[in-house]
């Protein structure tokens, strides 16, 4: 469960990266752009993809293409909601994704819906609509920003995890489509930087690059040792997607309380608590 445990801390390790980095004058447009520098060569190094998948003549480059697209639009959404609505109700928003791509997988791909199935998306969209909600209207954080980026952010990854579906059902190996995207993601990721620095946004610097490859790190250690839990634990899968989801809303929700001194109403931290039994729900029997 070590694999886990690291690809959780890494997983957060984002989110408080990009929380910190207004504090020290870091662009996130910038660094989301440099991360696909790191997350693209850590994958060619690593991962040793092959790309002759690519060349087949069922090559799923409609889902690949809409993920190069999507995957720096939602980083630039997990920013903003990191910013407006912390740590806490990003990553669960983040996690509780996978309602949509369950009914995804419900309407697109011929899964059965189980009892246990239906009470987690119940409770899910509960804890979600108990996250985002906010008592205190028209006050900084209390303003529409702190409900609807997370709100995005929710919608954008279980987007992302459908076309992740539409991809691996191609039979496409991970390590490729991995590297496609990434590919895929770095010309978007620096058009949508340049347009921030052609709006006054800030100037491209070693610093904004630094930030970024650090971000990569993260976001490429997320990956592979997520990968490397299921290697080491192939017969539950089910249990590695649980822990992964769990260690990271309990993670998130500790980073942002203590170390960001995020306020949670006592709706939003029973709301937290459905999260983790929904996402038990969920993935039970995955």
């Amino acid at each position: 469960m070590i694999y886990v445990l690291a690809s959780a801390i890494c997983s957060v390790l984002v989110s408080v990266l990009l929380k910190l980095a207004r504090r020290f004058g870091l662009d996130v447009g910038q660094m989301v752009a440099w991360n696909y520098v790191m997350a693209c060569a850590l994958a060619a190094l690593l991962l040793q993809p092959s790309l002759a998948p690519l060349r087949a003549a069922g090559a799923p480059w409609f889902a690949l293409v809409g993920l190069g697209v999507l995957l720096p639009v939602i980083f630039h959404a997990l920013g903003a909601s990191v910013r407006h609505a912390g740590i806490v109700r990003s990553d669960v928003a983040q996690r509780l994704s996978l309602l949509l791509s369950l009914l995804a997988a419900f309407v697109l791909f011929g899964e059965k819906l189980d009892p246990a199935k239906a009470l987690g998306c119940t409770l899910g969209l509960l804890a979600l609509l108990g996250m985002v909600w906010r008592g205190e209207h028209g006050r900084g954080e209390g303003s529409s920003a702190s409900w609807y980026w997370p709100l995005l952010v929710f919608a954008g990854f279980g987007a992302i995890d459908v076309l992740f579906k539409r991809v691996a059902a191609a039979g496409v190996p991970l390590g490729t489509s991995l590297e496609a995207m990434f590919v895929l993601a770095l010309p978007v990721a620096f058009t949508l930087a340049a347009w921030g620095r052609l709006r006054g946004g800030a100037r491209f610097t070693l610093r904004n690059a630094l930030g970024g490859l650090l971000l990569g790190l993260f976001n490429f250690g997320n990956i592979l040792f997520y990968l490397r839990a299921h290697r080491a634990l192939p017969q539950h899968p089910a249990l590695v997607f649980a822990s992964m989801n769990l260690g990271v809303v309990v993670l998130g929700a500790l980073a942002g309380v203590l170390l960001f001194r995020e306020r949670l109403s006592r709706l939003n931290v029973a709301a937290l608590g459905l999260a983790l039994l929904a996402i038990v729900l969920l993935t039970r029997g995955a």
